[in-house]
């Protein structure tokens, strides 16, 4: 498993090969049945072996901040809280190292990502290059099927932000689905599997920060207007303006994160 191992302060380019790696790891895991014992019939939907379970148990305490920035990973207290066997839950925080929110630091085990400006600010960068690149594409090839996709997209999302201002707690989850379809769905008509691979790794490697600006921050801006003026100019195919607003709405994540990071 050495592949898998990363350390604090990596950019996200030079943690691009390690997640490609997680997601031979993850297939692996499926076709050669590496644990053969079902996950709790409680647990998580769609998980489909103990190691899957225990990833994605962490994974989301770990973007909710449930397990804080910087936090160490003791296996023997994550095994009794997750009541998952070391072995299998060694697996599992070996997949999140791959995905950069955990860290490995030798013999002294594991530790949660910290966060930081500049880690976001570095990832930010990277997915600009990548979100404009796979949306300029799509302006230009796609056809009706695209648009009727944005819209719909756009309409789901919208029905959930109107109860996020009432209920931010409760509704998290509901519209970080809904705006990871809407963003994909503005590129669908790209035709380059590496861009939308590694726009997607950047998209979620930025999840820790939109959960702690929109849960902090999300009253003082108006995010449902970006996304209905970054709509307007993918369907009016004006590309350089579409770019503009994605990059902008981008921006505003990291001036939200500021203030909010400089406490952490």
């Amino acid at each position: 498993m050495d592949a898998l191992v990363t350390t604090a302060g990596k950019s996200p380019a030079e943690n691009l090969n390690a997640q490609a790696k997680r997601v031979e790891i993850l297939s692996a895991m499926k076709e050669q049945n590496l644990n053969d014992q079902e996950p709790p019939r409680n647990g998580l939907q769609g998980a489909k072996t103990l190691v899957e379970y225990a990833y994605r148990c962490l994974r989301k305490d770990i973007i909710d901040g449930t397990l804080p920035p910087n936090s160490k990973l003791r296996i023997e207290h994550i095994r009794k809280h997750y009541q998952i066997g070391s072995s299998t839950m060694r697996e599992a925080l070996s997949l999140l190292v791959a995905d950069a929110l955990v860290t490995v630091e030798g013999q002294r085990g594991f530790r949660v990502s910290p966060i930081s400006i500049e880690d976001l600010i570095d990832v930010t960068r990277m997915r600009k290059l990548m979100e404009s690149m796979a949306l300029r594409e799509s302006i230009e090839r796609g056809d009706d099927a695209w648009e009727a996709g944005i819209v719909a997209a756009f309409h789901r999302l919208s029905k959930v932000e109107e109860r996020l201002v009432l209920e931010p707690s409760i509704m998290v989850d509901a519209w970080e689905a809904c705006n990871a379809e809407f963003h994909k769905a503005l590129i669908a008509a790209c035709t380059s599997r590496w861009t939308l691979h590694f726009r997607e790794i950047l998209y979620y490697q930025s999840e820790r920060y939109r959960r702690f600006s929109l849960m902090t921050n999300g009253s003082r801006r108006n995010v449902h207007s970006e996304h209905e003026e970054i709509m307007k100019a993918a369907l009016a195919r004006k590309a350089d303006l579409a770019c503009d607003l994605i990059d902008d709405h981008l921006d505003r994540t990291i001036n939200g994160m500021k203030s909010i990071l400089a406490e952490v």
